[in-house]
């Protein structure tokens, strides 16, 4: 079954792309859930139209995102998490802990999109990536201290 994504999809195609699938793939799952449309005559003379729309849409969303990339710039967030005398943390600090603390400087992100470099199990610097776009994505320097009070 040839079918239109509407949405990029993993291991498939980029959205707006013309794609073979499984019959059952395609009419049960992508199509129900509006990530794609059937490859025939009327939707193929429409894809360009599609394209357009999308692409001002897109260039706006870009730009918002640069703003926003351009914001986190040179901000190393300090993040402070229960630790013990060697510098252990008691747990983890996580995509959600990094969300909580961009929030705090008026960014608001989706934990889905902050990719951590590898467990933060110690105190110390770190660099997270935050993916907003495929064009658009930045390095977010943050510092694990230990919590006040100790």
């Amino acid at each position: 079954m040839n079918i239109i994504l509407l949405e990029h999809i993993e291991k498939v195609g980029a959205k707006h792309e013309v794609v073979k699938v499984k019959d059952g793939y395609g009419r049960n799952y992508l199509i129900p859930k509006g990530l794609a449309i059937v490859a025939n005559k009327p939707n193929l003379a429409r894809l360009e139209g599609l394209k357009k729309q999308s692409a001002k849409k897109e260039g706006a969303l870009v730009a918002t995102y640069k703003e926003l990339a351009a914001k986190l710039q040179g901000v190393t967030l300090k993040i402070a998490a229960k630790a013990g005398d060697t510098g252990r943390l008691f747990g983890s600090v996580g995509s959600q802990h990094i969300v909580k603390a961009l929030a705090e400087n008026g960014v608001e992100v989706d934990k889905r999109i902050v990719e951590m470099p590898e467990e933060v199990k110690e105190l110390g610097n770190y660099t997270a990536i935050v993916k907003f776009h495929p064009e658009v994505q930045t390095e977010v320097a943050f510092e694990v201290v230990p919590e006040s009070g100790e």
